[in-house]
């Protein structure tokens, strides 16, 4: 049997896991690793990917980064979240405000130490980036359009920390992170539709609390039809091996993802297309293994144009 100080711990633990969303953090890290092997350094072998101490820190301080982020984004959250998301609010609050702070700034100074074990230009990259993060959750997220396009460049930006590492820069890269991007930014507006009651309370100026939620769904529908764009050049025109298979599912569930769209009109059903799109994002980074699955066997490729 635990006692009450370990309980109490243990709580405190769940708590904070809670915060930085440590079910995320692993799909991000295991996301940068597919995507040095099989699009950013595809002349390497995977094993010596795999092996790349550089490589290894720049992942682990980007799940540092990032962890700091959902801590600083939750403690100016903290009254929004009592509206929208209660019963996690109530999980979240077991760890104080004062106790987030002293782990935000532990886990950002530790990412400037570990950033200098790559290079300084790595510690300036990452230092950037938690500026950014502290700026969006104090200041640009309760802007219209600009905290949805920010939000949604941040979660792509530990994606270039990466490529800035590998200085490969192939057109497929590009087209990849705009269909991600897109992805994001509709995920952060159907969040927003999710969350109105409580960006209301705040004073949230979201797209849906300006515009309405007929407005926010007419932009969902058109940036859902301009990821045929980046779709069209990955499968057509770059060679994404078996991937092309992902793609042309993902068209098939954002045609049914509009559909429910336009039915939708409350929060359960708002809930329901995050979970949608969740699902493309989190399934797109497994798939990144079909470009060529030879890889992980014969270790070596080169991308083909």
């Amino acid at each position: 049997m635990l006692s009450r100080k370990s309980k109490h711990l243990l709580l405190k633990i769940v708590s904070m896991f809670s915060v930085i969303r440590g079910y995320n953090i692993p799909i991000i890290a295991l996301a940068q690793y597919l995507s040095a092997i099989f699009i950013l350094a595809p002349e390497k072998r995977a094993l010596n990917v795999l092996l790349d101490f550089n490589l290894f820190i720049i992942v682990i301080v980007s799940s540092l980064t990032i962890a700091s982020g959902y801590i600083i984004n939750n403690f100016y959250d903290s009254e929004k979240d009592l509206i929208n998301r209660p019963n996690k609010s109530q999980l979240d609050r077991l760890v104080s405000q004062k106790t987030k702070l002293k782990v935000y700034f532990t886990v950002n100074f530790i990412v400037f130490l570990l950033s200098f074990f790559v290079s300084f230009r790595a510690v300036l990259f990452f230092s950037t980036y938690i500026f950014l993060i502290w700026f969006y959750s104090h200041k640009l997220k309760k802007m219209a359009i600009v905290g949805n396009m920010t939000a949604a460049f941040l979660a792509v930006l530990p994606f270039f920390a990466i490529l800035l590492y590998y200085k490969n820069i192939y057109p497929q890269i590009f087209a990849h992170a705009n269909f991600l991007f897109l992805l994001l930014i509709i995920r952060e507006i159907i969040k927003d539709l999710e969350n109105i009651k409580g960006d209301i309370a705040n004073d949230y100026q979201t797209i849906p609390v300006m515009f309405g939620e007929s407005t926010a769904k007419k932009i969902i529908t058109f940036l859902t039809v301009l990821t045929i764009i980046p779709i069209y050049f990955l499968v057509e025109i770059f060679e994404v091996g078996y991937m092309d298979i992902y793609f042309y599912v993902s068209l098939i569930i954002l045609i049914f993802f509009l559909q429910k769209l336009w039915k939708s009109n409350s929060k359960p059903d708002y809930l329901k297309l995050h979970n949608m799109l969740k699902f493309l994002v989190v399934s797109g980074v497994f798939c990144i293994v079909l470009i060529d699955p030879e890889v992980l066997v014969n270790g070596r490729r080169l991308l083909k144009f």
